[in-house]
């Protein structure tokens, strides 16, 4: 940024505003973090992969590729100001090197906070020129409580999962049953059984990214259908009676991610995957009124889930999984680990997954935010918890 001011450099950003948000949340914690460490500055140095460098830089992901080449960020804590330095600067040498230097001219020195996982020779260019470093989580801590815009972004997100999932359900709604299998009509319509085509997780998952993509996302290579089973192969027609489970977890342009899972049934007849079904869904409105009373560690929420589900009638022997994480910039991040909190601010992916049988889970995921004590968390963009592919679509 040669010959342009630390303090916004004026490149066109049409997410101005959630660009000031999250640099707004990030400078807070990191102010504190610097004062409590005796440091003089932030600095971290990666490609726009890297959700610390997106959520403090000053422009967003703009599709599916990001930039090449690294960028150098750093929080002035003295004077409170942003710097960057880019690969994509007409300027000769490393960012981190030119980054070092922009801070010694201001007259920083002493120790400056940076990741664990700045890059060795980042952290070479910053010793050489007199900086101690040490390490920090501050972006990450930061990361946790989502802004508005934030917030606004994963229901994006989360809005494309679930034209996914729609998608998917108005093809298995549609289905008919040819020798215990199911099948649709090709792409000219279908006048008998004999046109139809045999409906596979491959062709089922073609259709969820396809529409992700028609709501503006991204699916990411993260689109399954049926993820854990290990017996049959991803051409295998899908059965009537039986649970299918469809993950979508896409991304928005801005970089912010969703997470939906629903299990459908063609044909049901009721059975153990009615009763493990009523379990789960109950486990959601469970731990929903747990947040409503306020915040509770990640280790709490998912041993409520599954509580809730044991109280069903479930036993020690019955297979159970629950997961509680934030979501954001990266599919799963703080809160994540079992102590850290699910507060108020809090965009999160609840998962819950119980098996029917031997291969079968029934599993659901939706991504909730949490609100103020005592005001009920909002399921950002959840489309119905039903078994019935139809259920989805009448909404």
């Amino acid at each position: 940024m040669t010959g342009r001011s630390d303090r916004e450099s004026g490149a066109v950003d049409t997410d101005g505003d959630l660009v000031r948000e999250r640099r707004d949340r990030a400078a807070g914690v990191l102010s504190a973090a610097l004062e409590d460490n005796e440091a003089t500055a932030f600095v971290h140095v990666g490609t726009d992969r890297d959700p610390a460098i997106r959520y403090c830089g000053s422009t967003l992901a703009n599709g599916p590729t990001p930039s090449a080449g690294p960028t150098a960020i750093a929080y002035d804590g003295v004077d409170r100001e942003w710097l960057v330095r880019s690969a994509a600067d007409e300027s000769d040498g490393h960012p981190a090197d030119r980054l070092a230097a922009a801070l010694a001219d201001r007259g920083r020195e002493g120790t400056v906070l940076a990741p664990a996982r700045i890059p060795h020779d980042a952290a070479l260019y910053l010793e050489n020129a007199g900086f101690d470093l040490a390490s920090t989580d501050a972006v990450e801590r930061a990361r946790a409580t989502t802004t508005g815009g934030e917030r606004e972004r994963i229901a994006a997100a989360q809005r494309a999962a679930s034209a996914g999932i729609r998608r998917a359900a108005s093809l298995l709604a549609d289905a008919a049953v040819v020798d215990g299998r199911l099948a649709i009509p090709g792409d000219g319509g279908a006048a008998s059984d004999a046109d139809l085509e045999p409906l596979t997780p491959a062709q089922l998952r073609t259709e969820i990214d396809a529409a992700v993509v028609a709501a503006g996302a991204f699916p990411d290579g993260n689109t399954s259908v049926n993820p854990r089973s290990s017996v049959e192969p991803d051409d295998t027609p899908l059965r009537p009676g039986e649970p299918i489970v469809l993950e979508v977890t896409p991304r928005e342009p801005a970089g912010y991610y969703g997470g939906l899972v629903r299990t459908l049934v063609v044909d049901s007849d009721g059975g153990r995957e009615r009763r493990v079904h009523v379990a789960v869904t109950q486990s959601f409105r469970s731990a929903r009124s747990m947040l409503t009373a306020g915040p509770e560690s990640v280790t709490a929420v998912a041993a409520d889930l599954e509580a809730e589900v044991r109280s069903f009638g479930f036993g020690d022997g019955d297979a159970i999984e629950t997961r509680v994480a934030g979501v954001g910039l990266e599919p799963s991040e703080r809160p994540i680990d079992g102590g850290a909190t699910v507060a108020a601010g809090t965009v999160a992916r609840f998962d819950v997954a119980a098996r029917v049988d031997d291969d079968r889970w029934l599993r659901i995921a939706d991504i909730v935010a949490v609100n103020d004590e005592g005001e009920r968390p909002e399921w950002l963009a959840a489309p119905s918890q039903s078994l019935e592919p139809a259920a989805l679509l009448e909404e």
